[in-house]
């Protein structure tokens, strides 16, 4: 699958990597072992704590920022998966979905679990993408499943066991 990625920061950038970075990270997440010629859409919106709380409230129910929230786009996350893995080149596209990532959230999470901040990002971007692609962490089964996938895409950027 191809991913277009657009970044758009809601909050100041400090601290934040650059949009290389989290593309570079997006596409790899997004890679499947089959690939096809669909081409997909994804927009990172970078946010301070106020957007995402109110994000956070709205679609969880829950009343605070929290690190990455990841909305599906028109295509169901089963429908995401399969043009992801067709064989046959397509000229098709859809709009994956879109993340919102907390910066001052990220950051704090950094801090307090001992992360180098570059990987921390890393991670929420994968972990994002992951969900859009259908990945979740609901049971231990599906728990296991994403975060070994999480560890190795990680992994390829030299980034440590986001859970160790």
């Amino acid at each position: 699958m191809k991913l277009n990625v657009t970044v758009q920061f809601a909050n100041r950038r400090l601290g934040v990597p650059h949009v290389r970075s989290l593309t570079k990270w997006a596409v790899a997440a997004a890679e499947q072992r089959s690939k096809g010629h669909a081409t997909a859409e994804l927009t990172i919106r970078v946010v301070g704590a106020a957007e995402s709380r109110r994000l956070n409230r709205t679609w969880r129910g829950k009343d605070k920022p929290t690190n990455v929230l990841s909305f599906p786009g028109e295509a169901s996350s089963a429908q995401a998966r399969a043009a992801a893995n067709r064989q046959s080149p397509t000229t098709s596209s859809f709009l994956l979905g879109d993340l919102a990532i907390c910066a001052p959230v990220v950051a704090r999470e950094a801090r307090e679990q001992g992360k180098p901040a570059t990987a921390h990002w890393a991670h929420m971007v994968v972990h994002g993408v992951l969900h859009l692609l259908g990945y979740d962490h609901e049971n231990d089964r599906d728990a296991e499943l994403m975060e070994a996938r999480e560890r190795k895409l990680l992994e390829r950027f030299g980034y440590p066991d986001p859970y160790a």
